[in-house]
C-alpha cells in the first residue's frame, strides 16, 4: 500500500515518494503570536501533527518544523497597548500556544524556528535575491521583483496579468510595480529594528519562511503546509523567494487544510464570532476537541459549535468505552477456542481498512469511522457466552495502536486536585454572578468525571465517586 497526498500545487493526489528514501521533511506555518490562538489556529497543528504522526507510524523518519512570527505588525500594535516590549509579548502567547496545543495531544516540533532569532539567515537571504535582480532596495525598504519570476501564480493557478489587474500600491509603498511584495521593512519612529544592509528595520512576514525553512530543511523539503488561507500569497511568495535564491523546486507537495465556519458562518475576527481554544478548555477535555477536528477531512470545511462538540465527546466515550469493556472482560475469558480465528480475521481486516483509508490522504474521517466499526464487532463479540484473551487482546491491541496514530488517548482525564479547587472556585464565583448556566456546566463535568459537589452552609465540598 502506497500513501496518496492531494497535492495543492497539481490539484490532484499523488503517490507519496520523499525526497530521500524513508526520511520526510516537513514545514508547516506557525502562528503570529500577539494573542490567544482560536479554533482555527488550532486545526493545522492538529491535522499536520496527525500527518507527522501516520507517516511515523508508517516507518518514516520525520523532520518537522514548524515556525513562530515572533515580531510583526499586530504584536508592535498589542505591545504598545499594554506598555511592553516586543519579545515579553511573543513571548507570552508562544506559552499560552504550547499550553494550548500540547494540551490537544500534538507534539512538539523538532524545531520551532523564530523570527528574532533567525535574523542573519534571512538578512543573507534578502541580500542574495538583491545580487541576483529578484528584489531591490527603495527608501530603505526592499521588496521582490514578482514579474521577474517565471513560475508566479502557479501554486493559486492564477495568471500574473489576472493578479496585476487586482494589485494596489498603498499609502508609503515605493515599489516599481503593485505586484512586488515586502521583503524588508524600514523601521518606523519607536519601532523594535535590526541593523541590516539598507537601514534599519524588519523583516516582511513572508520570507521567514523561506529563509528558516532553508536553514532547518536544505534548498528542497518534502512536505510544506498550513492553513488555506495561506496559499494566497504567503506560500506563493515563499515559492518565488526560495525558488530564485536555490534554483532549485522549493517543496514537492503542498498541504493546506480548510477554513472553520462558527454555527454555519465563516468564522472572522470582523464578525467577533471566533473562539479561544482555552475557553473551549474550560469546559471540554481537549482530546474531544483533537477528536472533533479529525472527524472530518482536513481538506473540507468543518463547523464548529458547543452542540457539535458535546456531540463528539459522547461519540468518542462511546468508543472508550468499548475499550474499557474489552479489558474488564479479560479478567473471566475462558479461552475456549470457538470462533477465535474468525474474530481474529475481522480485526485483522478493520487493520488494513483503517490503513487504507489514512494511506488516502491521511483520511482521519474515514478511519475514525472504522473505529466506530472495531467498537461495534468489539461489543458483538462482548455478547457472546465464550471470550478468548487472545481475541480481547487483539481487539485492545487495536483500539490502542490506531488511538495512538491519531493522537488520541483511551485513558479517561485524571483532574488534580488543584485544577478541582479552581472549577469550584469558577463555579461559586459564577453563581454570584448569576451566570447558572456556566454554575451547572461545571458541575456536570465534574459529575462526569466522577468528582461529587456537595453545597453545604459551610461551602462548597467535593469528594470523587
Amino acid at each position: 500500500m502506497t500513501i496518496k497526498i492531494y497535492n495543492t500545487l497539481t490539484r490532484q493526489k499523488e503517490e507519496f515518494v520523499p525526497l530521500e528514501e524513508g526520511k520526510v521533511k516537513m514545514y508547516v506555518c506557525g502562528p503570529t503570536v500577539y494573542n490567544f490562538i482560536h479554533i482555527g489556529n488550532a486545526r493545522p497543528p492538529i491535522v499536520f501533527d496527525t500527518v507527522r504522526k501516520y507517516l511515523q507510524y508508517r516507518g518514516y523518519d520525520v523532520k518537522y518544523v514548524s515556525n513562530f512570527t515572533d515580531v510583526d505588525d499586530k504584536i508592535i500594535r498589542v505591545a504598545n497597548e499594554l506598555g511592553e516590549e516586543v519579545p515579553v509579548v511573543s513571548q507570552r502567547f508562544i506559552d499560552a500556544y504550547f499550553n494550548d496545543v500540547l494540551a490537544l495531544g500534538c507534539s512538539k516540533a523538532d524545531a520551532h524556528p523564530r523570527v528574532t532569532e533567525s535574523m542573519d539567515i534571512i538578512l543573507e537571504f534578502i541580500q542574495t535575491l538583491v545580487d541576483k535582480g529578484y528584489a531591490y532596495e527603495s527608501e530603505g525598504d526592499v521588496y521582490y521583483r514578482t514579474r521577474k519570476f517565471e513560475g508566479y501564480g502557479k501554486l493559486s493557478q492564477q495568471s500574473i496579468d489576472d493578479l496585476h489587474a487586482g494589485a494596489r500600491i498603498e499609502v508609503g509603498e515605493k515599489k516599481e510595480d503593485p505586484l512586488d511584495f515586502v521583503l524588508w521593512k524600514a523601521a518606523k519612529e519607536g519601532e523594535i529594528f535590526w541593523e541590516s544592509p539598507w537601514g534599519k528595520g524588519r523583516p516582511g512576514w513572508h520570507i521567514e519562511c523561506s529563509a528558516m525553512a532553508k536553514k532547518y530543511l536544505g534548498d528542497s523539503i518534502d512536505i510544506h503546509a498550513g492553513g488555506q488561507d495561506l496559499a494566497f500569497p504567503h506560500h506563493e511568495n515563499e515559492i518565488a523567494q526560495s525558488e530564485a535564491y536555490t534554483g532549485k523546486p522549493f517543496a514537492k507537495y503542498w498541504m493546506h487544510n480548510g477554513y472553520i465556519n462558527i454555527d454555519n458562518e465563516k468564522m472572522s475576527k470582523s464578525l467577533g464570532n471566533f473562539v479561544l481554544v482555552h475557553d473551549i478548555l474550560k469546559k471540554h477535555d481537549p482530546q474531544v476537541l483533537r477528536f472533533f477536528m479529525l472527524s472530518v477531512h482536513y481538506r473540507n470545511p468543518i463547523n464548529y459549535s458547543d452542540e457539535l462538540l458535546s456531540n463528539a465527546g459522547a461519540a468518542l466515550e462511546r468508543l472508550k468505552t468499548s475499550y474499557h469493556n474489552l479489558n474488564h472482560r479479560l479478567s473471566s475469558a475462558t479461552n475456549l477456542p470457538d470462533h477465535k480465528e474468525e474474530w481474529l480475521a475481522k480485526v485483522g481486516e478493520l487493520h488494513n481498512q483503517f490503513i487504507a483509508e489514512m494511506d488516502d490522504d491521511f483520511n482521519t474521517a474515514n478511519g475514525i469511522s472504522v473505529l466506530f466499526e472495531l467498537s461495534k464487532q468489539a461489543n458483538y463479540y462482548l455478547m457472546e457466552q465464550q471470550t478468548h484473551t487472545e481475541v480481547l487482546q487483539a481487539f485492545i491491541r487495536e483500539f490502542e495502536e490506531l488511538f495512538g496514530v491519531l493522537g488520541l488517548s483511551l485513558q479517561d482525564e485524571e483532574l488534580l486536585d488543584e485544577e478541582i479547587e479552581r472549577l469550584i472556585e469558577e463555579r461559586i464565583q459564577a453563581r454570584k454572578n448569576r451566570d447558572f448556566k456556566r454554575s451547572d456546566e461545571i458541575r456536570d463535568d465534574l459529575k462526569s468525571r466522577n468528582i461529587i459537589l456537595e453545597d453545604t452552609p459551610q461551602g462548597t465540598r467535593w469528594k470523587r465517586g
